[in-house]
C-alpha cells in the first residue's frame, strides 16, 4: 500500500508540474486575445486560426527553405503579426461602430475562410516540423523538452509585452486607450494607429505560439480546434480583457485538464476543464476577479 502511494505521488507531482508547462502556453495565447478585446472591444474568434497559419509557416520554412528552427520563428513571428494588422485594416475597422454580433460573425467567418484556404492550399495532411527533442528524466518522473522549452519562452514573452506596456510611450497608450478611449481620442491620441499596433503586437503573439506549438502538434487545416476554444473559455473566466485574470484562469484550466487525465484519459480532462468553466459561470459570471455586487 505504502509503494503505492508513493508512485502515486509521484505520478501527481508529475501531472502538476506538466499543469504549469501547459499553463504558460495557454496563457501567453489568452494574453494576446484579451489585449485586442481590452484595447480594441472586439473579440476575434479567428485568433486560433492566426497560430495555424503561423505553424504552416514555421513548418514550410524549415522543411522546405532548410532553414533552423530558431532562424525561422522571427519571421513567423513577423508574418503573423502582419496578418494580424491587415486583419484588422481590413476586417475589423470598418465594423468598429458596428453591432457586436456583427464584429463576431465578422471574425467567425475570417475563422473559416483561413481553414478552407488551408485545406485547399494544403490539403488535410496532417505535417510534422520532423525535430525531435529529448525528455528530461527527473527522478522516476519524465518531462518533454517541447513543453519545458515553450513554457520558458511563453514567460519571456509575456515578460517582454509588459515591458513594452509599461515602459514605453505606445504602451501607455495602449493601456490608457483600454481604460478609456473616448477620452484619450480628445486627448490627441491617434487611436487607429494604437489599434493597428495592438493588432499587430496580438499577432505577433500568435505567431510566438504558433513557434511553440508547431514542437507539440501536427499541423493541419483544424489544428486551431485544439486550443481555441479553451483559449476563448479562460479569458471568459478571467474576465475578457483582463491579463491578471487570464494568466490565473489558464493555469487553473492546464491543472484540471492535467489532473483529469491522470484518474483517466486526456479527453476527460478537457470535459472537467468545460464542466468547471460552466459551474464557474454561474458563481462568477464576470470573472474571477470581478468585485461581488
Amino acid at each position: 500500500m505504502q509503494a503505492f502511494l508513493d508512485i502515486f505521488d509521484i505520478y501527481l507531482l508529475e501531472a502538476v508540474i506538466n499543469g504549469i508547462l501547459l499553463g504558460g502556453v495557454l496563457a501567453l495565447l489568452a494574453l494576446g486575445l484579451n489585449l485586442i478585446f481590452g484595447v480594441i472591444d472586439v473579440t476575434w474568434i479567428c485568433y486560433a486560426e492566426l497560430v495555424m497559419i503561423g505553424m504552416y509557416a514555421m513548418y514550410f520554412i524549415v522543411q522546405y527553405y532548410g532553414l533552423s528552427y530558431f532562424i525561422a520563428a522571427p519571421f513567423t513571428i513577423l508574418l503573423v503579426a502582419i496578418l494580424g494588422a491587415a486583419l484588422h485594416y481590413l476586417v475589423i475597422a470598418p465594423l468598429l461602430t458596428a453591432p457586436p454580433i456583427n464584429q463576431l460573425l465578422a471574425t467567425g467567418g475570417v475563422l473559416f475562410v483561413l481553414q478552407s484556404f488551408a485545406t485547399v492550399a494544403f490539403g488535410i495532411d496532417f505535417r510534422n516540423l520532423g525535430i525531435r527533442l529529448p525528455v528530461l528524466a527527473f527522478g522516476d518522473m519524465n518531462f518533454s523538452y517541447a513543453r519545458l522549452l515553450s513554457f520558458l519562452a511563453a514567460l519571456v514573452g509575456m515578460v517582454a509585452v509588459y515591458l513594452f506596456m509599461t515602459r514605453t510611450f505606445t504602451g501607455t497608450a495602449i493601456r490608457a486607450i483600454s481604460q478609456d478611449r473616448q477620452i484619450m481620442a480628445l486627448m490627441g491620441v491617434d487611436t487607429k494607429r494604437m489599434y493597428l499596433i495592438t493588432s499587430a503586437l496580438g499577432g505577433a503573439l500568435a505567431g510566438l505560439a504558433a513557434c511553440l506549438l508547431v514542437l507539440q502538434y501536427d499541423v493541419h487545416p483544424f489544428v486551431g480546434l485544439s486550443f481555441g476554444p479553451i483559449t476563448f473559455l479562460i479569458c471568459v473566466l478571467g474576465g475578457l480583457g483582463n491579463f491578471i485574470g487570464g494568466f490565473i484562469a489558464a493555469f487553473v484550466f492546464a491543472e484540471i485538464i492535467s489532473l483529469g487525465g491522470l484518474f483517466s484519459d486526456l479527453e476527460w480532462g478537457y470535459v472537467l476543464a468545460f464542466a468547471f468553466f460552466i459551474v464557474m459561470m454561474f458563481i462568477r459570471p464576470a470573472g474571477l476577479l470581478a468585485r461581488r455586487r
